[in-house]
């Protein structure tokens, strides 16, 4: 078992980065779950910074291409994400560590460990010597070359890394003054104000410095928000993507500062620090190493052309621009900041769509699928106290109500309350049951089934996945169950009640099997897939249309022809108020109408 800096280090040496997990980031230990993007100054910035630290504590290791989990906070190794070797650059980590950190510290190895789908780069940094501090250029997140007449210290606390205080690196240099009879305290005191430097007034910076084609724009937005507590830049302008941005301070001394944000047609904001860093760190679960690609920018709530500003005390923030889409931030009671996308329609399916439907040819299925790709959900497991749960809970579920509204409609109790594992794989990540109402005597085979299915990620499915069926077996033996002259097609109404619930049992029953969801974080936008689909075919071999099985007369025409399936995609949050599902789910199958062709269809008519 590794226990140690020198254990985890023959770890790797040995190619056996997987003998890592498990670990906790310690005072020696630091795993990153990208590449360090070395394009971009910031990211430079924190390169020297992780070095430095390290070599200011005592030596230490940082892995690139492990992510962590939060674990009674702390972060511990969880999986390799594999690092391409087209995206990293040894040698040119090492110019930069040489060429950043001041003196260059001695021993630190850069190397490659692991073999084909689990590459991690280590940066090994070993003890230094006692007498000597290693200092960076402050975190200006600028372009070119770092300044040589400033200063900042990083230490290692804990799992974190940290800027030595003002008054403490104070303190260190005033230590060398009385040995070596150097400068006096107040030109020590003008020294320390460089080596910490804010970049205040006096800093000699100007908005929009470092982007000379966007320097004007900048200064403009800068001066609209004057009176808003925006103080002197506290480095360089720096391209984000498509954005613009530059930190600034805030013009009262101990307040957080600002970052300054343009992108191209919307207004200018400028955002609170403490508020910008839970935008990082919202996107920072993506697959990608930018979080701010996946999650993207503020946008004001209305539409507006005037730069506006959010403070430090906002409660929520909208977001959009990145590969997430938009979306908002919320922030709890508990100081808790979390992503939900914004909702949104489309018809684009997933590869979970035709999940779990091997072996079923139903004349019906009115299907439900909820992909939540959580982060770190490689750890989660469906314990047995929670599956019992679940098992006493399925009789009493939204979509056993649901299928037992459907035949009680029609004058006849046959209620969904016998639940069975089955018919597919049930595992500690996997589970599956069903509820099966037969016809008079069974002989006429299943006439109604409900079935719930949920499954952890896998090598061929990287999103944990919910899904509720309900499925007309056989028309015919459902209709002599339900007795003589009873109707089997069904309204647009029971389509729209069994959707719903289908929907609620995905969404907010399922997930429940491996403990409270709520504290996870997004790594993509969830989304809800719908489904109605004939699976029978006639005789002919060919498909029967929905309009044999639903009244499709509430969508109005359509002159693309009979269809065997419609289905539509919700993006948004999977937990709601029913009263708020309802409204989606009726928004989304007008969607999904228009797009398959009932150009009529209408909210109020549904």
């Amino acid at each position: 078992m590794l226990t140690d800096l020198k254990s985890a280090l023959a770890a790797l040496d040995a190619q056996e980065p997987l003998l890592l997990l498990g670990l906790r980031e310690t005072q020696w230990l630091d795993a990153k779950g990208g590449p360090y993007q070395l394009s971009n100054p910031r990211s430079v910035e924190e390169l020297a910074k992780d070095v430095a630290a390290f070599a200011n504590g005592g030596g230490g290791l940082i892995v690139i291409g492990i992510a962590t989990r939060r674990e009674r906070d702390e972060e511990v190794l969880d999986h390799i994400v594999e690092v391409v070797p087209a995206t990293v650059n040894l040698d040119q980590i090492r110019k930069l560590i040489r060429q950043w950190i001041t003196p260059a510290p001695r021993g630190v190895r850069v190397g490659w460990s692991g073999g084909e789908g689990e590459r991690v780069v280590f940066i090994s940094v070993p003890e230094q010597a006692v007498d000597t501090l290693f200092v960076v250029p402050p975190p200006v997140g600028k372009h070119g070359s770092p300044r040589t007449d400033t200063v900042a210290v990083p230490v290692r606390d804990g799992d974190g890394t940290h800027w030595l205080p003002r008054t403490e690196i104070q303190q260190l240099l005033s230590a060398g003054v009385r040995a070596t009879g150097m400068p006096t305290a107040q030109a020590l005191t003008e020294l320390v104000r460089q080596a910490v430097s804010e970049a205040g007034p006096d800093g000699g910076l100007r908005v929009g410095q470092g982007l000379p084609d966007r320097e004007r724009e900048m200064r403009a937005a800068y001066g609209h928000l004057a009176g808003q507590g925006l103080g002197r830049p506290a480095g360089e302008a720096w391209a984000q993507g498509a954005a613009a941005c530059q930190d600034l301070h805030h013009e009262r001394d101990g307040e957080q500062g600002w970052v300054l944000c343009l992108v191209a047609g919307r207004p200018a904001v400028a955002v609170a620090a403490p508020v910008w860093q839970a935008i990082v760190e919202a996107g920072r679960r993506s697959p990608g190493p930018d979080p701010l690609a996946a999650i993207g920018f503020p946008r004001p709530h209305e539409d507006t052309g005037v730069p506006w500003v959010i403070a430090a005390d906002a409660r929520s923030v909208d977001v959009d621009g990145g590969s997430w889409g938009a979306g908002r931030l919320t922030c709890s009671g508990r100081g808790v900041w979390r992503w939900q996308p914004l909702p949104r329609f489309s018809v684009n399916q997933g590869r979970s769509a035709g999940n779990w439907t091997a072996g079923q040819t139903p004349a019906l299925r009115l299907r439900t699928v909820v992909n939540l790709p959580w982060a770190g959900a490689g750890t989660l497991e469906i314990s047995t106290p929670q599956r019992a749960l679940l098992e006493s809970q399925l009789p009493y579920s939204a979509v056993a109500g649901a299928v037992t509204i459907l035949s009680r409609r029609r004058g006849a109790e046959l209620p969904a309350a016998r639940w069975e594992r089955g018919p597919f794989s049930n595992s500690a990540r996997s589970a599956s049951y069903a509820c099966t109402i037969a016809g008079p005597d069974g002989s006429r085979g299943p006439a109604l089934k409900a079935s719930v299915m949920f499954s952890l990620p896998t090598t061929m499915e990287p999103t944990v996945v919910a899904c509720s069926d309900v499925l007309i077996e056989n028309p015919r033996a459902w209709a002599a169950a339900l007795g003589p002259g009873r109707e089997t097609r069904l309204g647009f109404d029971e389509v729209q009640t069994v959707l719903l619930a289908a929907w609620e049992t995905a969404a907010e029953l399922l997930p429940g099997v491996v403990g409270d969801p709520a504290g996870l974080s997004w790594a993509a936008p969830p989304t809800t897939e719908l489904r109605m689909t004939c699976e029978q075919p006639a005789g002919n071999g060919v498909l029967p249309s929905l309009d044999t099985l639903i009244d499709l007369a509430p969508l109005g025409t359509n002159d693309e022809g009979t269809r065997s399936l419609l289905a539509v995609t919700i993006t948004a949050a999977p937990a709601m108020e029913r009263a708020e599902r309802r409204s989606l789910l009726r928004e989304a199958l007008v969607h999904m109408a228009h797009e398959f062709g009932y150009v009529d269809a209408e909210a109020d008519l549904l």
